[in-house]
């Protein structure tokens, strides 16, 4: 029996060419692909899928939401985290919502495949720098309202627009803002922004 697998990517290019790779192995097969984090879990529950690979950025939803999503509706599907965005925050994050594995997209392809496999079995599997970078730095010191904050921050809007996005007054955005400057050692709302996407806190 083929582990059936679905693969979510917003790039077709590298839907493609993992379709291509994973088709190779006598025991994998592809039976699923979309392009959006939203389609995941409809795409799984038709086409009885095992193992979902997910991008973390995609339309819709991203691939960690995708994984807590799959974890409590659609249980016996294993999801495996295969991205460009080597974070070590996003580690965390993805084992956390859920995902059993994480690995990055210049995996090669034999490693790849047998990751799939011991995902299906019901093994965790972490690429092995991004698991040395994650227990070394830490855990997220931001809390889900900084988080919240600071990701409408990104976009440079005003502390009245970003309180307005996040329903807090423009007092409570500018204290959780000065608290996320001074857990990411930085000075500016956008440098904090910046240092906490760039490690994966977001």
């Amino acid at each position: 029996m083929s582990i059936r697998v679905l693969l979510a990517d917003d790039q077709a290019l590298v839907r493609g060419a993992l379709a291509a790779l994973l088709s190779l192995e006598r025991d994998i097969e592809v039976v699923a692909e979309v392009g959006r984090g939203d389609e995941v879990l409809e795409a799984v529950r038709t086409k009885d899928v095992e193992v979902a690979l997910l991008d973390i950025e995609m339309p819709g939803m991203d691939g960690i939401e995708v994984a807590a999503q799959l974890r409590a509706q659609a249980p016996t599907c294993r999801s495996l985290v295969v991205t460009t965005f080597g974070r070590a925050g996003y580690v965390r994050r993805a084992l956390d919502a859920g995902a059993s594995g994480f690995v990055v997209k210049d995996t090669p392809a034999g490693e790849l495949a047998e990751a799939v496999r011991k995902v299906h079995a019901g093994l965790r599997v972490v690429d092995s720098t991004l698991a040395t970078e994650s227990l070394y730095g830490g855990a997220n010191p931001l809390s889900a309202r900084e988080q919240e904050v600071l990701r409408a921050a990104l976009s440079g809007a005003p502390v009245a627009a970003i309180a307005a996005q996040v329903h807090l007054s423009p007092g409570t955005v500018r204290n959780h803002l000065s608290s996320a400057i001074g857990k990411t050692g930085t000075s500016t709302r956008a440098e904090a922004a910046r240092v906490a996407q760039d490690n994966g806190w977001l």
